[in-house]
């Protein structure tokens, strides 16, 4: 049966073991990790550990850093807040990354896959427009787990 979603998933605010039982429920069997460095002060997401919780649970785990934020478009971000410019200057370096973005697509055919970072909202996160960039390249529709629904990806239009 094909994978009809690729869904994403911040864990802000959850257990890891919460984190894990979500993802469960949604038959996740793969974890592609899009932070560039995969380190947090919340336990049991940082990347060994993180790594180990999901094999445990039978989920298998990709670290993609590639697919990450860089590191000034991050702390331009943290300086100035504007969320705009972070987008333009992420999509502007994710268009750079067409292979890591292909492969990304074919995973998520080939595997029920997710996308994970740490925020909670995907409307403000980076794996949102990763998401959108691997369904536009054939990966299936986008969907933003959280801890208690699942939402379809509406990316905004803009009016002519």
């Amino acid at each position: 049966m094909a994978n009809t979603a690729l869904y994403t998933f911040g864990y802000e605010g959850l257990t890891i073991e919460a984190f894990i039982e979500r993802l469960l429920q949604a038959r996740v069997q793969l974890i592609v990790d899009v932070r560039e460095l995969p380190l947090s002060r919340k336990k049991g997401f940082s990347k060994t550990a993180f790594r180990e919780a999901l094999a445990a649970a039978g989920i298998e785990y990709e670290h993609r850093p590639a697919l990450g934020c860089p590191k000034p478009v991050r702390d331009r971000y943290k300086a100035d807040g504007d969320w705009q410019a972070y987008t333009r200057s992420f999509l502007a370096y994710l268009s750079s990354q067409k292979a890591e973005i292909d492969d990304l697509s074919r995973s998520a055919l080939a595997q029920q896959a997710c996308l994970v970072c740490f925020e909670a909202d995907f409307g403000l996160c980076h794996r949102t427009y990763v998401a959108r960039a691997a369904h536009a390249a054939g990966a299936p529709a986008v969907r933003h787990l959280s801890a208690r629904t699942v939402v379809a990806d509406a990316p905004a239009r803009l009016a002519a």
